[in-house]
């Protein structure tokens, strides 16, 4: 076998032309790293493979929070919030959010489920997991929230200049009725490269809609099948990996219709629990990959550790 070693003259040529990476917030927050440093303390992807899919999950950014409850349970009071969190050993008052698009590979297509907050975020995971925002093939995006929508569009024009895009028909026509900024900035640019989906269709063999409504109107999750293992790709039906997961009927600020949102979190989670799924959440702790357990209350979160690798 033959290795290549790579000269210290190389490497800093070589690093000269990668993006760099957007400061990830760690305790109460971190200044940008200098060549000298230590690399981040959270890594920047995670590799998986199922069956014939390489699946790779990308830290495209992360963000301290401070009172969750405000976002987080707002039906739930004080004492039952912190009950729980303690129970959990999690602090009540501040919480840690990541935001983690999925790249999932089939031999022939490169297909990123969502972009995160910026071009700079999503592309600079990608250049950390070796890929270039030209290789990707296809763009899916599970809803319109910022946070999922905001890498597709930067200064310089589309950030994925060689993909498809596709999103669930039911939540652009809701996003393209609303007046709102950053659609009309990062997707509507974009439509005439789109396609629409509805719950059951494919975006290619192994990989299917799942309608997932209430966080918007239009939210969608996505069942991966191959070599006879699944995973659901959850997007945002759980914001949390304690507070939505085990008690799926806590309000979330951002879910439009809280109600539907809990509905659906209790019908889609128990479905991947029932089925022994993997799980992939776009906010749980980084990989935010794992299973789920049912409980009596809702579920646990169990992360993922060398299942997805053996």
């Amino acid at each position: 076998m033959t290795r290549t070693f790579m000269t210290r003259r190389t490497a800093l040529k070589t690093a000269a032309f990668l993006p760099a990476a957007p400061a990830l917030l760690t305790g109460t927050g971190a200044a940008a790293q200098s060549a000298n440093e230590a690399p981040p303390a959270i890594p920047r992807y995670r590799r998986m493979q199922m069956g014939d899919l390489t699946i790779t999950t990308l830290l495209a950014g992360s963000r301290e929070l401070e009172e969750p409850q405000t976002i987080f349970g707002m039906n739930a009071s004080p004492e039952d919030f912190a009950k729980l969190s303690e129970a959990n050993y999690i602090p009540a008052d501040k919480s840690l959010n990541f935001f983690t698009p999925t790249l999932i590979e089939t031999g022939s297509e490169k297909i990123l489920f969502d972009t995160g907050l910026s071009p700079e975020g999503i592309t600079s995971a990608l250049a950390a997991a070796g890929h270039s925002p030209e290789d990707i093939t296809h763009v899916v995006i599970t809803h319109m929230h910022g946070d999922h929508i905001g890498g597709l569009m930067g200064d310089g024009g589309e950030t994925f200049a060689n993909a498809a895009y596709i999103t669930g028909q039911k939540e652009f026509d809701h996003w393209s009725n609303a007046g709102n900024d950053t659609f009309e900035a990062k997707v509507r640019p974009l439509a005439e490269k789109m396609s629409y989906l509805k719950g059951g269709d494919s975006v290619v063999s192994g990989i299917s809609a799942v309608e997932a409504f209430g966080h918007t109107p239009g939210h969608m999750a996505f069942m991966v099948e191959s070599g006879g293992k699944g995973l659901m790709l959850a997007a945002d039906t759980s914001n949390h990996y304690v507070w939505s997961l085990q008690r799926p009927e806590w309000e979330v600020k951002y879910d439009m219709d809280k109600e539907m949102a809990a509905k659906t979190r209790k019908e889609l989670l128990g479905r991947v629990a029932a089925d022994k799924l993997a799980f992939i959440g776009y906010h749980m702790p980084f990989p935010g990959v794992g299973h789920l357990e049912a409980l009596d209350t809702g579920f646990h979160f169990h992360p993922i550790t060398y299942q997805l690798n053996v």
